[in-house]
């Protein structure tokens, strides 16, 4: 379920995480999505969404959790990234050289994301921002996969998109437990 922070009675302003800046969907930077909805178009459990966040990994940039009873929003680049790790992870990258793929992305600035491909050998993530290295890492035998930034972007956009038009008052799982016990 998508919600803004000022329904939610957050009145902090939405900080942009550096990270993807250009290449996406212009997104109301005071929208997020429930950690449920966010877990659910990555592609992870639950679980892993509240570990990353409480390791910093991906932290949601609308809302964070601050205390008991909160609930954190994540924006569309966060979902992205959730997205990217789970794909890095299924291809059996490390958590650690996850970690430090996200560093170098958040550091880089990149400015086209519909153009960027993350290639790895296995045990390190490259960056490539053009065909010309994507060939050169393959070429010199380093590069065994790819993952393009872009179609995980498309992917993403058309879930949520999917996820508003079934239902854009459904409540997730705890929302609805919750609902239930107070009637």
């Amino acid at each position: 379920m998508r919600m803004t922070a000022r329904e939610t009675g957050d009145d902090q302003p939405f900080v942009a995480d550096l990270l993807f800046t250009d290449g996406l969907p212009q997104m109301d930077d005071e929208v997020g999505y429930r950690g449920a909805v966010a877990a659910r178009a990555a592609g992870i459990t639950y679980r892993q969404l509240d570990y990353w966040a409480r390791t910093e990994l991906v932290e949601p940039t609308v809302r964070g959790a601050t205390g008991s009873g909160s609930q954190r929003l994540y924006g569309f680049r966060d979902i992205l990234v959730l997205k990217l790790v789970k794909r890095l992870l299924d291809t059996g990258i490390s958590l650690q050289q996850i970690r430090t793929a996200v560093e170098q992305l958040r550091s880089s600035g990149i400015r086209d994301l519909a153009g960027t491909t993350l290639m790895s050998d296995g045990a390190s993530v490259y960056l490539c921002t053009s065909n010309d290295e994507v060939i050169d890492l393959v070429s010199r035998g380093q590069g065994v996969f790819g993952i393009a930034v872009g179609k995980v972007l498309s992917e993403v956009e058309s879930t949520l998109v999917d996820f508003d038009a079934q239902s854009p008052d459904a409540m997730d799982e705890l929302s609805a437990r919750r609902a239930a016990r107070t009637a």
